[in-house]
């Protein structure tokens, strides 16, 4: 970042937290002009099958517990 920035950013850390939150939003989604057109929707459609196949059995949720477990393990090469 240059010095500019980083003068910013000191500054805005010293703002309270819902100011920061906002801030953080708006820059954020001053880069969507850059995001994929269709992300959005593919996103969508994504949630609407996994909600549905949840739903109707197709897939079975786990406890977070156990998902982390698993994660855990394989990021550990399965030992």
């Amino acid at each position: 970042m240059t010095q500019a920035a980083n003068a910013i950013l000191e500054a805005l850390l010293q703002l309270p937290r819902a100011d920061r939150g906002e801030l953080a939003a708006r820059l954020l989604d001053s880069l969507e002009s850059e995001a994929d057109t269709g992300a959005e929707s593919e996103w969508a459609e994504e949630i609407r099958t996994r909600i549905e196949d949840t739903q109707t059995g197709k897939v079975k949720a786990v406890p977070w517990a156990a998902a982390r477990e698993q994660i855990l393990d394989d990021a550990d090469g399965g030992s």
